[in-house]
């Protein structure tokens, strides 16, 4: 077994990093592992048998208890070669001469393996944030959508209600031709000649017909009048989508009041 099979071991066990990379340094110097860096033997097997995983573990300091269940754990993984024999005596590899590495190798190991954490680490915070900027994207579009939705009903009622203002105002203008041809009718009967000396007087138009055209009380005043007339200009006037002679006649209309106020 090599430096990084035992410190890929010691991690699978749960051991902390630094207490990882202090027992695979010991275990170097004791000559119980063999360092050859990022090579791997042929065979999938990491350890010989359970005894001598079982021994590794509680050399690193873990309970007796969590190293059985880990040991069980490595052989069903196809960790372990062969099931020991129950004495857990050390099976460690023979020495050899390239065992002997410098304390130095090991704490550039030691540093390699800090900057990977240290990477990982600014990989998940990395994954984090994209996570949070997606999540807030998904909710911006969500506000968007809604504001589109209510964009859109606002505009149907917007036509609803032009549609509704342009109704009355054809109703208005056919009452309107009825009622001019109705005084044509009465006026046609009893047609004279004015004398010469008689002048025409032409009334001047009467607040209750305003209140009237308007569908407004009687006792509507002057400036509840005003309002009516504006909203109805509003309503109609070709820049808003409105129809052009019924803002014709209504700004008329509007015209006459207010001059007949002043």
């Amino acid at each position: 077994m090599n430096t990084d099979e035992a410190y890929e071991l010691l991690k699978n066990a749960g051991v902390e990093d630094e207490t990882s990379i202090q027992t695979v340094r010991r275990w170097l110097l004791e000559r119980k592992i063999r360092y050859e860096g990022t090579y791997r033997k042929n065979s999938r097997y990491v350890l010989d048998d359970t005894d001598q995983a079982f021994n590794l573990l509680k050399d690193a300091g873990v309970a007796p208890d969590v190293a059985m269940q880990i040991v069980k754990r490595w052989l069903r993984e196809g960790k372990i070669e062969h099931v020991g024999e129950g004495n857990h005596k050390h099976h460690y590899p023979s020495n050899e001469p390239h065992s002997r590495v410098p304390v130095q190798v090991s704490s550039q190991e030691k540093t390699i393996r800090q900057l990977k954490s240290k990477i990982n680490g600014l990989e998940d915070h990395i994954t984090g944030v994209e996570a949070l900027h997606n999540s807030s994207i998904n909710r911006m579009n969500q506000k968007i959508d809604q504001l589109k939705n209510k964009i859109v009903e606002l505009e149907k009622e917007k036509q609803e209600l032009q549609s509704e203002a342009n109704s009355l105002l054809k109703e208005n203008l056919n009452l309107r031709k009825e009622l001019f041809k109705l005084k044509e009718d009465q006026l046609g009967g009893r047609k004279r000649e004015p004398n010469k000396t008689e002048k025409i007087h032409t009334p001047p138009p009467r607040v209750n017909d305003y209140r009237e055209k308007l569908g407004l009380s009687r006792s509507a005043n002057a400036k509840e009048i005003l309002a009516g007339y504006k909203k109805l200009l509003k309503l109609t006037h070709p820049d808003q989508g409105g129809n052009a002679t019924a803002f014709h006649y209504i700004k008329r209309d509007y015209d006459q009041f207010r001059n007949s106020l002043k």
